[in-house]
């Protein structure tokens, strides 16, 4: 297949921004909690309906049922007493694992290690409005719940959201500042390497199944507007309120990207798939 495949720059897009600064922000884990009252960063910023909390001190036993309010809490220079792991690797995801040691596991989400969660006795659960939603009448029974629509707007919407709650405005400033400069410089360099108006998109390589991810979150934002990449034909007919369509692979030609932005799974099963794929003369 005579396509660039691009694992190693999806790496740069996907975590090695977010971890170089989430490095930085594990140095702040023990600073002060600002004096700053919790504000609304527009509709997509907005709490759960539900919630009754409003402020939170960063310096309470937080507990993280999703890793992406993990990955917010991170970037705030925040670490949560116990969070959530990913389901294809059943631990922390590499990139945060070494800012995470001693945090308890919680499960996965919408999978929750309950008896975790009690056992951690948290002072407040932080929760992905989607997929927690259905846990939640559970969590506050442990402890007041905090929720985000991850749904709606974007990843520096939802930073900003937290950011607003546990008093870290600056920090989210900073560190969406220092993600665009970093944003600016991949877009460059992908242009130089490409070309101006090359096609890109983005594929999830699992034992069972190759997924084409859509426009919408949580890689299309990053790829199509961050980086101000072209989406390949064919991506944008998938709904960007799905993540991803599944395809099959004689059909990935038709999408005639100029490249390929890959995420294969961490298993030697969708390794070998991933091996067919790139030596397939298609």
């Amino acid at each position: 297949m005579m396509k660039k495949w691009c694992g190693t720059l999806a790496i740069i897009l996907c975590i090695g921004i977010l971890s170089a600064c989430g490095g930085q922000a594990s140095e702040a884990v023990n600073t002060s909690a600002s004096s700053s009252s919790a504000q609304e960063t527009g509709d997509s910023g907005k709490a759960g309906e539900k919630d009754s909390v409003t402020q939170v001190d960063p310096n309470a036993k937080i507990a993280s049922m999703s890793i992406h309010m993990t990955n917010n809490l991170l970037a705030l220079g925040i670490k949560p007493a116990g969070s959530a792991i990913g389901g294809g690797v059943g631990d922390f995801l590499p990139h945060v694992a070494h800012l995470l040691e001693g945090s308890a596991k919680l499960g996965v989400v919408g999978d929750s290690d309950m008896e975790a969660v009690l056992g951690l006795k948290p002072d407040y659960i932080f929760i992905d409005e989607h997929f927690g939603g259905e846990e939640r009448s559970k969590l506050e029974k442990i402890a007041p719940v905090v929720s985000t629509n991850l749904d709606e707007g974007t990843w520096q919407d939802h930073l900003k959201r937290v950011a607003a709650v546990v008093g870290r405005d600056k920090e989210a400033e900073a560190f969406i500042k220092e993600y665009e400069e970093k944003a600016d410089q991949v877009s460059k360099l992908i242009a130089s390497e490409l070309g101006e108006n090359a096609t890109a998109m983005a594929i999830r390589v699992s034992a069972k199944e190759i997924r084409v991810q859509s426009a919408g979150r949580p890689v299309g934002p990053i790829m199509f507007q961050d980086l101000k990449l072209k989406p390949a034909n064919g991506v944008e007919k998938i709904s960007a309120s799905e993540p991803y369509a599944v395809i099959s692979k004689e059909v990935l030609p038709d999408f005639d990207a100029d490249a390929i932005f890959l995420i294969v799974n961490n298993d030697d099963n969708a390794k070998k798939v991933y091996a067919e794929l790139e030596n397939n003369p298609l």
